[in-house]
């Protein structure tokens, strides 16, 4: 069984309202308003997920849950890896199962999130904790389009995990948060 291939780029952003007027211009739609979205990895005893640069993440979405597992990444221009996914119809149900498991929680990651689509692929809107961020999802020449007429830079892609954004942001702040949650980080911002 082959597994399907997720390609993308981040990209920061300075103004979102500005970015969903340009994907409009582009001829997007959006296909999910802006919504809450609370992603929790999970790992094992010593990390062994981390170490082998996979994750294992449930993501409740406005109360749509997911269980994802994401292979090691190829980094390049883009970021391509594995993924396999599925919808879980309880998400405590399913914390508890990983649990029994020998999982537990290694990071928690929240934002909201907006998505938007030609068609072709996806541009994902991210209101985080430590900035807005974008994400073009697609095939690899479309991505490199669609960034070109965003006026998005390859210098400027960006091909970390949000956990690596999250570790380069508090080395950068000296903030105190173990998560990349709006009440940590606000709770524990240096000043």
């Amino acid at each position: 069984m082959s597994i399907p291939q997720e390609v993308e780029i981040k990209f920061l952003v300075s103004d979102l309202k500005a970015l969903e007027r340009k994907l409009r211009e582009l001829g997007f739609h959006e296909q999910t308003p802006s919504t809450h979205e609370v992603n929790t990895l999970y790992d094992l005893p010593g990390q062994k997920l981390r170490r082998k640069g996979e994750l294992l993440r449930l993501r409740d979405y406005g109360g749509n849950w997911r269980l994802t597992h994401k292979a090691k990444a190829k980094l390049g221009r883009h970021k391509s890896r594995g993924e396999l996914e599925t919808g879980v119809s309880d998400g405590k149900q399913m914390d508890a199962i990983l649990r029994a498991l020998g999982y537990s929680p290694s990071f928690i990651y929240e934002k909201f999130r907006a998505e938007w689509s030609d068609h072709a692929g996806h541009v994902v809107l991210d209101h985080t904790p430590i900035g807005d961020v974008a994400e073009i999802e697609g095939k690899s020449r479309w991505i490199d389009r669609i960034a070109r007429e965003l006026g998005v830079k390859p210098a400027d892609y960006i091909t970390k995990s949000y956990a690596e954004l999250f570790f380069d942001w508090k080395r950068r702040t000296g903030c105190k948060a173990e998560n990349m949650t709006f009440r940590e980080v606000k709770g524990r911002a240096r000043g």
